[in-house]
């Protein structure tokens, strides 16, 4: 609730029931008025023109209302006051940490039968929700008895946000096809990688169906990204800064195209926290520095690729007909083993604020 107010010059100051207080500046509570003529209720959209509030603005009244769960302030421009509910500011106080839920990063042993869900459940409104939480906690979960037709990604895809478009179009299926200029559609061995580094915006969740499987060989490979990063972290300050520092560039160079893109193999955020784990040796461009920072460049990968490639950090599973691989590329990097016969897979890509959507409405984060 709201305690106590006390109006300023230029700013409101406010006294929450944690104790904490914050000054507000008058332009931002102006500017975040919900009255119909500053704000399009329908669209979430904001009318007012915010260039042209007066510099002048001040505060003629404001009181406490609602038993402390609003606040309402008449402003110097309007006619009407305007209310403004305790949990809108106490959401965006400065002094504010919200209770997020964290995802779970994890190693090989710390993964078991919780990631797998059934298709008919995935289908269900409960059963959504609980899809969603598996794919936010660990990065991937796996759809089992699905129908071996592309038909099941795309109901998967759709109830998430909408099929991706990439040089690969939007629903594929493949095969090993030694026509294809890249390494995914051999039959070799597949170190984990994410997808995309040559893309300014990766893609962010990918599905791979296993349509049919006559071969001895092809596990999928999941490692997650996130817990790597909190390893070289705790071990090694030095390799975590020029891995979240240093921007790789990666290149997709054949079929028509030649695609480049970069940044750092952890991509933090203001707060120094993960965003975006994004590390591909195969699609890695020429480039370099002094050669001091060089040596530490590949000193830090090779620790970050021998990590994922340790059997301590890698969950690994032969898709069968009907089971259908979901993961996070933003976090989870994903690989094959070698094999012989036939695999035929079909898929697609996600963008991740579709994801990120979903969790939002459904409330997983």
């Amino acid at each position: 609730m709201i305690k106590n107010i006390k109006i300023l010059s230029n700013e409101l100051n406010i006294l929450f029931d944690n104790e904490k207080e914050d000054k507000f500046p008058n332009i931002w509570l102006r500017d975040h008025a919900r009255d119909d003529t500053s704000w399009d209720s329908r669209s979430h959209q904001r009318k007012v023109f915010t260039a042209k509030i007066d510099n002048n603005l001040y505060i003629k009244k404001a009181e406490i209302s609602d038993q402390g769960n609003s606040l309402t302030i008449l402003w110097s421009d309007m006619d009407k006051p305007i209310k403004y509910s305790y949990n809108f500011l106490i959401e965006n106080s400065y002094n504010y940490k919200s209770e997020t839920t964290k995802c779970k990063p994890w190693i090989k042993n710390e993964i078991d039968n919780k990631i797998f869900i059934n298709f008919d459940k995935v289908n269900s409104k409960d059963g959504f929700k609980s899809f969603l939480k598996k794919l936010y906690d660990f990065g991937f979960c796996v759809v089992t008895n699905c129908k071996t037709d592309i038909s099941s990604v795309e109901t998967i895809a759709n109830k998430i946000g909408y099929v991706r478009q990439s040089i690969f179009g939007g629903l594929w299926s493949f095969e090993s096809d030694k026509n294809m200029a890249d390494s995914a559609y051999t039959q070799d061995e597949l170190r984990p990688h994410t997808d995309s580094t040559y893309s300014n915006d990766a893609p962010g969740l990918q599905l791979l169906l296993c349509c049919e499987y006559e071969a001895n060989g092809g596990e999928s490979i999941m490692v997650d990204g996130f817990k790597i990063a909190e390893t070289i972290k705790k071990e090694n300050k030095e390799f975590f800064d020029i891995l979240s520092k240093i921007e790789v560039i990666g290149q997709y160079k054949g079929d028509g195209v030649y695609l480049k893109a970069q940044r750092p193999v952890f991509r933090l955020n203001s707060d120094k926290e993960i965003l975006q784990v994004s590390f591909n040796n195969y699609d890695r461009a020429p480039f370099r520095f002094k050669n001091d920072l060089t040596l530490k460049f590949y000193e830090s990968i090779k620790k970050f690729d021998l990590l994922a490639n340790s059997t301590e950090y890698q969950w690994r599973h032969i898709l069968k007909p009907g089971e259908l691989l979901i993961f996070n590329n933003w976090r989870i990097l994903h690989g094959r083993g070698s094999f012989k016969g036939k695999r035929k897979i079909s898929g697609c890509y996600i963008n991740k604020e579709d994801f990120d959507s979903s969790c939002r409405i459904y409330n997983i984060f």
